[in-house]
């Protein structure tokens, strides 16, 4: 059963670069038709989809964020990152990573929470 953990800073300032890791056990990140996605849920608000990154390697983004979020990935570690610029305390956020199939959203990270404050 695949599992997946994120790693990264609590705190983070504001006008940095938010940077998360995912590490994916129990399954490969290069699987075919599977890809790999960061959701963000801000206090009082509701699950937003930030960017994925494809089986085959290709990124995709969402329009809210898309001018300020990165999704990349190191098939040697079997993990996929999140980098968000720029950031706000509007960015404030429990951070999860999720493999997703065709339309299903199918194993979820415990997610992390990441506050920008200075």
């Amino acid at each position: 059963q695949v599992q997946l953990q994120e790693s990264g800073p609590g705190l983070v300032e504001p006008s940095q670069t938010l940077s998360l890791t995912c590490a994916v056990s129990g399954g490969s990140i290069t699987a075919n038709y599977y890809y790999w996605t960061w959701i963000r849920q801000s206090p009082g608000k509701g699950l937003e989809w930030m960017g994925a990154i494809l089986y085959s390697g290709n990124s995709i983004y969402g329009p809210a964020l898309k001018s300020r979020t990165s999704v990349s990935r190191d098939t040697s570690k079997n993990q996929f990152t999140l980098q968000l610029s720029s950031v706000t305390p509007e960015d404030t956020a429990v951070y999860y990573c999720v493999r997703g199939f065709t339309m299903k959203f199918d194993s979820w990270g415990q997610g992390t929470r990441v506050t920008v404050s200075s």
